[in-house]
């Protein structure tokens, strides 16, 4: 098999490609341009990550966001990164069953922990018995992660998220994939860029150097993978949308009687198992999960205020017809927002609110790109109380949901701000993410 490179640079959209990008430029100029390509709902990381791996629809692999509420547990999670949460046959387990010799690394993509590759490496902390948390990488095999840090050092995860997120978490995983391209040869290789984004979230899209960053990161993958003689592709997973305004669907429910909250030292926790109705929200789509069958219909009314509700088998039309997904799935209008929030005061906010805390919050909060203002002193006190070994609470991060700018998650008004594909062949085109997988075993037959 000839080795392929896929490199993920999240954000980009056909209209980016151009003066700003010119390595990625060059690639689509000298290849299959740069195609517009139908994404996937939601247009969020972890439901595309896994339509591109599968070809299957969010539906059928079960990734119906970046989190969910998990029925049997009563909890809703985000970021999980088990392999086992995807149904369907990855790309590289389709690829080793076409020849025994072939070899997959993935650098940085989700869903990393217990994929059937040779070669990976993805964010993961360690948590200590008293809430402490120390910032770590995991890879398989393990000896590759100590061996890349020593290279490149420590991985900048202060960059990776939070309201220092930017170009080093890129330049980092960039250097370390060109590293693993160069030393282990694989047949496929999968690289994440993720900073694109950030900025394009905190203050909307078009910024021309953010641009400029993420083509000199993706250069690095392209000159490693001309080494080895390996064809280059480029995905994205969906491109930034301005928006003006956030939505609020859990504060409508509980204004309602739906939505219940167990009130506590540390603030008002939302009730799941007390709460009639309440919502997942992911960027521009929300997850509503309704105890009472016979109330989605009053629910879904309620909903139409503040987006366009989808409920029951209407959500197949959305390919999100699944058991993990809301019995509604709520869509924002384009220039909007859902954030998470049910508090009605935030004096009683939870305490994680105003923290860096993907895992605890039920629903992604994009504010976590922010530092509140006047926040840096506090911070500063807290990483002195972190050293001293006392406890701490890095509460930081601003209330104010008219801080973002840029979003994603539903399908663009226009294909050419949308997720893009580009190969270095000519020829070789993908107008659906759903073919990105199929598309890559055709590369690898050569």
């Amino acid at each position: 098999m000839p080795p392929v490179v896929l490199l993920n640079v999240v954000g980009l959209t056909p209209r980016q490609v151009g003066a700003d990008t010119p390595r990625l430029r060059a690639l689509a100029d000298g290849g299959s341009g740069a195609v517009a390509m139908k994404g996937v709902l939601p247009a969020v990381t972890c439901s595309a990550q896994a339509t591109m791996l599968t070809g299957l629809a969010p539906q059928d692999h079960g990734a119906v966001g970046n989190g969910w509420f998990h029925r049997e547990t009563g909890e809703v999670r985000f970021w999980l990164q088990s392999n086992a949460l995807v149904a369907g046959e990855k790309v590289y387990e389709a690829a080793r069953k076409r020849d025994a010799a072939f070899t997959c690394a993935k650098m940085f993509w989700w869903f990393n922990q217990g994929a059937r590759v040779d070669w990976s490496v993805t964010p993961k902390p360690h948590y200590g018995a008293d809430g402490s948390k120390v910032f770590d990488i995991l890879s398989n095999p393990p000896e590759l992660a100590r061996e890349l840090t020593a290279k490149h050092g420590e991985f900048p995860f202060f960059s990776f998220w939070g309201p220092k997120a930017g170009l080093p978490s890129s330049d980092w995983i960039a250097r370390a994939s060109a590293d693993v391209i160069r030393r282990f040869k694989p047949t496929l290789t999968l690289v994440y860029l993720p900073h694109l984004d950030y900025d394009h979230q905190r203050f909307g899209p078009g910024n021309p150097a953010l641009l400029r960053e993420v083509d000199a990161c993706a250069g690095l993958v392209m000159d490693a993978a001309r080494d080895i003689g390996a064809s280059v592709a480029v995905v994205s997973e969906y491109g930034i949308a301005p928006v003006s305004r956030a939505l609020f669907p859990n504060r409508l429910l509980r204004s309602k009687g739906w939505l219940a909250v167990r009130d506590g030292p540390f603030g008002e926790m939302l009730d799941t198992f007390g709460s009639k109705a309440f919502a997942v929200a992911d960027h521009q789509v929300a997850h509503v999960y309704v105890r009472d069958i016979a109330s989605v219909s009053a629910v879904a009314g309620a909903l139409r205020e503040i987006g366009t509700p989808f409920a029951g088998s209407a959500r197949r039309e959305l390919g999100l017809d699944s058991h993990r997904a809301g019995d509604i799935v709520l869509l924002a209008p384009h220039d909007a927002w859902f954030s998470y929030d049910y508090w009605d005061d935030d004096r009683r906010a939870p305490d994680f609110a105003r923290t860096v805390d993907i895992h605890r919050k039920p629903g992604y909060d994009p504010r976590e790109l922010f530092m509140a203002k006047g926040a840096a002193p506090k911070a500063a006190t807290r990483l002195l109380q972190k050293k001293l070994g006392f406890r701490y609470l890095m509460d930081v991060v601003p209330l104010d949901a008219s801080l973002v700018k840029g979003s994603h998650g539903l399908e663009p008004a226009d294909p050419q701000d949308g997720p893009v594909w580009i190969s270095g062949q000519k020829g070789v085109r993908v107008r659906d993410m759903k073919d990105v997988k199929t598309t890559l075993l055709d590369l690898l037959k050569g």
